[in-house]
Order: C-alpha cells, then sequence, then structure tokens
C-alpha cells in the first residue's frame, strides 16, 4: 500500500511538473497596441480561444462583433466581456457557417452599418462532424472550417481595404500536416475524421497565400497560424472511454484558451508584420510553411476549385 501511494504522489508530481513548464514555455503577446476607434470581427467569441481573442480587443478599447450561431451563448459572453472590461462596444450578430446565405446576410449587415473593419479573425472551427452535405451543396466540416470563412472574408474585403491597414486572421492548426486534400476532393466524402480535419486545416492556410497575393497592394495583410493543442470546445463531442483516457491528458498538456489566444493576438496586434503578409506563425512567431503547402499549383488549384463551389467569381473579380 505504501509503496503504491508513492507511487502515485511521484507521478502526480511529476504530471505537476510537467503542467508548469508547459505553462512557463507558451509565449505571450505583448503588444501595447490601443484599439480604440478600430473596429473587430472575431468569429466563434462566444468560446473557447474566440472567447479570449475578443475580451483582449475589448480590453484595448475595440468595437467587438461576437459573430456566433449560438446567440445566447453570445449573449452571455457578451455580459462577461462588458463586465471585464467595462467596455459597452461589444456586439452579437447572428453568424452560422453552415449556411452560405448567413454569411452573405451578415457581411451585407457589417457593410451597410459598420463604416470600418480593422481586424476580422477566423476563428470559429469545428471537428469531429458526421459527414454530410448542406443546404449549400458543400461538406459540412469543409464548409464551416473554409468554405464560409473564405466567402465571408471575399464579402468584407471591400469594408477592411476601405479601413486600411487591416488584417485578416486565419487560425489554422498543425493537423494541415496530416492530409491528402486535392483541388478534385475538397467536397468529397472526408476519408477520416483526422485527414478530414487536417484538409480543412490545410486549405486556411492555402487560402491566406493566395489572398495575400492578391491584396498583396492594399495594405490589408493576411495571417494563418497554429494556436497550439487547447482546451477548447472543440473536443465536447468526445464520449464515453475516449473522454476517460483523454481528459487527463487534455488538462494536463494542453493550454488554456487564453494562452492558445496569444498567437492570434499576436497576428492581429503586432507591428511590423506587413511584409509578413501570407506567413504561418506559432508560439507568437514566424515559422516556415508546413511542406505541403509549399505548392503553387495546389494552392492556385484549390482557389479555383473554391471560387467555382462558392460561385462567387463576380466578387472575387472585384477583390484586386
Amino acid at each position: 500500500m505504501a509503496i503504491a501511494l508513492t507511487i502515485l504522489i511521484s507521478v502526480l508530481v511529476i504530471l505537476g511538473i510537467i503542467k508548469i513548464y508547459n505553462i512557463l514555455k507558451a509565449k505571450s503577446c505583448s503588444s501595447k497596441v490601443s484599439l480604440v476607434g478600430k473596429v473587430t470581427i472575431v468569429t466563434g467569441a462566444n468560446t473557447g480561444i474566440g472567447f479570449e481573442t475578443a475580451l483582449n480587443f475589448a480590453t484595448r478599447g475595440a468595437k467587438v462583433i461576437l459573430a456566433c450561431r449560438d446567440l445566447e451563448k453570445a449573449e452571455e459572453a457578451k455580459d462577461r466581456i462588458i463586465s471585464k472590461t467595462e467596455n459597452k462596444n461589444v456586439v452579437v450578430k447572428s453568424l452560422n457557417l453552415g449556411s452560405l446565405q448567413s454569411v452573405r446576410d451578415f457581411a451585407k449587415d457589417i457593410n451597410q452599418n459598420e463604416e470600418r473593419l480593422d481586424i476580422l479573425v477566423n476563428n470559429a472551427g469545428s471537428g469531429g462532424l458526421n459527414h454530410k452535405y448542406t443546404e449549400d451543396g458543400l461538406e459540412l466540416l469543409m464548409q464551416i472550417n473554409y468554405f464560409a470563412p473564405v466567402l465571408l472574408t471575399i464579402l468584407l474585403t471591400g469594408l477592411l481595404k476601405k479601413s486600411a491597414p487591416s488584417r485578416v486572421i486565419n487560425v489554422s492548426s498543425i493537423m494541415a500536416k496530416n492530409t491528402n486534400l486535392t483541388p478534385a476532393n475538397i467536397n468529397d466524402p472526408p476519408p477520416g475524421p483526422y485527414i478530414s480535419y487536417g484538409n480543412t486545416k490545410l486549405a486556411n492556410i492555402l487560402f491566406t497565400i493566395k489572398l495575400a497575393e492578391i491584396l498583396k497592394n492594399s495594405n490589408v495583410t493576411v495571417y494563418s497560424l497554429h494556436p497550439g493543442a487547447v482546451q477548447t470546445d472543440i473536443f465536447r463531442r468526445i464520449k464515453g472511454f475516449k473522454r476517460l483516457i483523454f481528459m487527463p491528458v487534455y488538462r494536463i498538456f494542453f493550454k488554456t484558451a487564453e494562452q492558445g489566444a496569444q498567437t492570434s493576438l499576436y497576428t492581429a496586434l503586432e507591428q511590423g508584420l506587413e511584409k509578413y503578409s501570407g506567413c504561418h506563425f506559432e508560439e507568437c512567431k514566424r515559422v516556415e510553411r508546413y511542406p505541403v503547402a509549399n505548392n503553387p499549383a495546389l494552392v492556385d488549384g484549390v482557389w479555383e476549385k473554391t471560387v467555382e463551389l462558392l460561385k462567387c467569381q463576380k466578387e472575387v473579380s472585384e477583390l484586386k
């Protein structure tokens, strides 16, 4: 019994040391930039990384638009942000990335009612969804994580250009390395949960590269990032025995949402990043893109197929 207790205590101590080490090594955004007079949009801002990003923007004095599907949770997030920051310029707007009409309605609202847009953070995403096609004829996970954010960005680019210098932040993942994405299969049923998620995150990076190229003379800059392994609601669908095994690892090794938001904040706020438009970031620094993303033919092919599937040729022709 004494030996077992000693082993248990030793394991807990080791795990505690690992947790402290992970906290200490996590990088933080040190920017002191004020956002007074600026307008920001954060998708999926009711929880996790999105909430922490929106909270930080509000602390800096920005008008923050929480673009969310679950309006009840978004209103709760808004109240918490206002309570913490005393910035009452926090607004909830409906955005369902599973519907392209919702994306168009949201963008129309922003374009009609906002005089400027300084920062767009495409943060919302999902994982572990059962395959189905949406009412738009697009694969559900790919639409939520990629197609809809692309359309949203395209529709808001005019306002971003009007407000320049402005920034677009695309939250991706290191899972982009795990992919079989091609222009031909981008809307196919997913081959499996990990590859399908990786495909959506690689698509985010490819879009970042292409949009930066298109907007290179506009003073609108675009960045993709990997936030790290983060304790977010994207893992809420893990159930049963898998959850029992996963949760201790999750709590010990994964970042908090606040820590996970730091690279989003860095790319949105850090001065002097303009020359790195189109680049990829991790731990608050620019890093080499994953080799799979260094493929100009794939960048162009995925972009052309995306424009075709979104039926947004007219809007794309107006980007430059």
